[in-house]
């Protein structure tokens, strides 16, 4: 059975299309991302997914179930957690994992669900006392009390510190050899060529792109290219003595497309023949992060927030990322 199966699937708030005509499907076993900017649709699908938002137009099977119409069933055999968990500030993990586990009726030995998600250090840590990593953890591990065949992880990594996050990679890595089918959203797109088997990234309500992070780079990027620190004037005679796609970016940075290995060589023949100063060189070819920056047609500053043009007056609208 193919865990999620959706199909043109539509949601409208007014005149906006949160979800306009998305359809995909995810595999067993698989670990898959969405991810696009804010306001991309991102949350409304997956509230649809969930059961928890019902669609306007489509069709939605998860676990061979309409989640809208048998949600009670579904709510049973899968697991969630939600942005910013929170739970009680004077209950502890073990005490957690033991409300959940009489919540959904089944028996479970707490010790082991907290040792599965690297939380066996503080099962008797009072919540509110727990570190921002520590309650993502907590979260993880509430999620897997009803042993779920699908889970659903929203941002869970959101706020965190690099050490805190990389511990809920290993989590879910973890979950990946289990061959538990997991959904994650998240802002981060190395997070999601670590973790994913393929990527979804979404935009204005659609589905833009779609596949492993190599497909999707190798369908969207820029290719190879070399890269060497100089002048406008030395671009400009390699772009003049060579055949090569040469491009000047500003602030000392030459770009040069690279069709094949000979091609940096005649690059550098015609650097070092210019008789111009050049510095530091180096290849490199587009990450998730730049072909998403393309993708949704804004660019990322050091504040990781993301500018569209998707404002109404068609002024940029600036977002979290």
């Amino acid at each position: 059975m193919i865990p999620i199966e959706i199909s043109s699937v539509k949601k409208s708030y007014g005149d906006l299309k949160a979800v306009d005509g998305v359809s995909f499907s995810v595999n067993e076993g698989e670990v898959f991302a969405l991810v696009g900017p804010n306001g991309a649709g991102k949350t409304t699908l997956i509230e649809i997914l969930e059961g928890l938002r019902k669609k306007d137009e489509g069709a939605v099977k998860i676990l061979g179930l309409d989640p809208w119409e048998n949600g009670y069933v579904l709510h049973r055999r899968i697991g969630v957690i939600p942005q910013n968990f929170t739970f009680f500030d004077k209950a502890n993990p073990t005490e957690a994992v033991k409300y959940y586990a009489d919540l959904f009726d089944v028996k479970v030995d707490p010790d082991e669900i907290l040792k599965e998600v690297l939380l066996e250090d503080s099962t008797g840590v009072l919540f509110e006392n727990l570190s921002g990593g520590q309650k993502q953890k907590m979260g993880l591990a509430l999620s897997l009390v009803n042993s779920p065949e699908l889970l659903f992880l929203d941002e869970p990594t959101t706020g965190l510190d690099p050490t805190a996050r990389r511990a809920i990679w290993d989590v879910i890595r973890g979950l990946r050899k289990k061959r538990k089918t997991v959904i994650l959203t998240t802002h981060y797109l190395d997070e999601a060529e670590q973790l994913s088997d393929r990527v979804a990234i979404m935009n204005h309500g659609h589905i833009v792109a779609m596949g492993t992070s190599d497909e999707i780079i190798a369908a969207h990027g820029s290719g190879e290219r070399l890269e060497i620190h100089g002048s406008e004037e030395l671009a400009t005679y390699v772009r003049a003595n060579t055949n090569l796609k040469v491009e000047y970016r500003g602030k000392g940075l030459i770009s040069i497309a690279l069709t094949q290995k000979t091609d940096a060589l005649a690059a550098l023949a015609a650097a070092e023949q210019s008789g111009l100063d050049w510095g530091e060189i180096h290849t490199r070819r587009d990450s998730l992060d730049d072909v998403f920056v393309k993708l949704v047609s804004g660019t990322i500053d050091a504040h990781g927030e993301i500018t569209v043009e998707n404002n109404n007056d068609g002024s940029p609208d600036k977002r979290r990322l």
